[in-house]
């Protein structure tokens, strides 16, 4: 791909995003939607490979079937209010239905089953967008419209924190078990969500700080299975543990950064009582963190047998300075959650 088509590809993701960010009504907010979706597709099927052109037509499939329910609910919702605002939703179907929708793009259980698939048959990098950036516009609508849905269903859809913490125990592909933890993750978010939407952007901001760095570094090393992990510690040891230690943050160990969204959401369903659904989360962390020690088992200690010290990466010195820069958010901001929380 050149880079003129690159850039504006890039560019038209951006607009996309910032249509939803600063639209008041759902039919701004959908045709954003549908620029971010129509400009990552290309991006997705540039290998010209049949597993990235499946990959593209099953994201296309499922998010044109979100979009469809978000347009068609809008249209409802405007019937019954006699206008399009994004927080003037009246009709309790529209708002069930815009909920079921905008957790379809953003790949909450039970409808993530697109999620996985299509992240194994992308690049690292694509797939870094389609976690991270591609989450941030139906997040922010599913934040507008959290004080008028039904608090129960976004904690049924919370329980997506079992599920992705679940499903990712016998993945062997790392995109797969990158996939099945924003799966996870955006369950963190949605079950706070009623309650603290402050802490939700919060959490999703760390999410997004977090995943970064592993797609860098795992695009950096060319792994893309649990196995080939293995084959990387001689080569940058250094790198190799900043990847681990990333992996631990990503799990909620203190005192790294990632701990921090998790004890303020657990510390906040306790404050509601909702004690239930607060041990259910904390067991589900372990679950995800079953899998990410197992990552980092695979790196460190199943180091294969390799006497040439002359194969190293040889990224450019901006990869690295991003790199670095996005490691250190990601390790060391715990001490900081006095001032990100006021």
């Amino acid at each position: 791909m050149s880079p003129t088509i690159l850039s504006v590809l890039i560019m038209s993701l951006g607009l996309g995003t910032t249509v939803t960010f600063m639209s008041s009504n759902w039919l701004l907010a959908w045709i954003g939607l549908e620029i971010n979706t129509m400009s990552i597709i290309p991006l997705m099927s540039q290998q010209h490979h049949p597993r990235a052109t499946e990959a593209a037509t099953k994201y296309f499939l499922a998010q044109a079937a979100a979009s469809i329910m978000i347009l068609f609910s809008s249209m409802i919702n405007a019937w019954v209010a006699g206008e399009w605002n994004i927080t003037n939703l009246l009709s309790p179907t529209s708002a069930t239905l815009i909920t079921l929708a905008l957790a379809i793009k953003i790949g909450l259980a039970p409808m993530h089953f697109w999620l996985p698939e299509v992240l194994q048959g992308v690049t690292l990098m694509t797939g870094a967008i389609l976690v991270t950036w591609q989450k941030l516009a139906p997040f922010i609508l599913l934040y507008q419209i959290s004080d008028t849905v039904n608090p129960t269903l976004l904690l049924v859809l919370a329980l997506s924190t079992l599920t992705g913490g679940w499903s990712g125990l016998n993945q062997t592909q790392l995109r797969k078990i990158l996939a099945y933890s924003s799966i996870a993750h955006m369950g963190w978010m949605t079950m706070i969500l009623p309650f603290a939407p402050n802490l939700a952007l919060l959490n999703l901001m760390i999410y997004i700080t977090l995943t970064l760095p592993l797609f860098f570094t795992l695009n950096i090393c060319s792994s893309t299975s649990i196995p080939s992990l293995a084959l990387n510690w001689t080569k940058s040891p250094l790198l190799m543990t900043m990847l681990l230690i990333t992996l631990l943050s990503l799990g909620g160990l203190p005192p790294l950064t990632g701990f921090m969204p998790k004890w303020l959401i657990l510390q906040e369903l306790t404050n509601n009582d909702l004690y239930i659904f607060a041990t259910a989360a904390a067991l589900s962390a372990l679950l995800s963190l079953y899998f990410y020690l197992r990552l980092c088992y695979t790196t460190s200690l199943t180091t294969s047998p390799n006497t040439l010290n002359n194969n190293h990466w040889r990224p450019n010195a901006g990869t690295y300075q991003i790199l670095s820069m996005i490691l250190i958010f990601a390790t060391a901001l715990l001490p900081l959650t006095p001032g990100l929380i006021m």
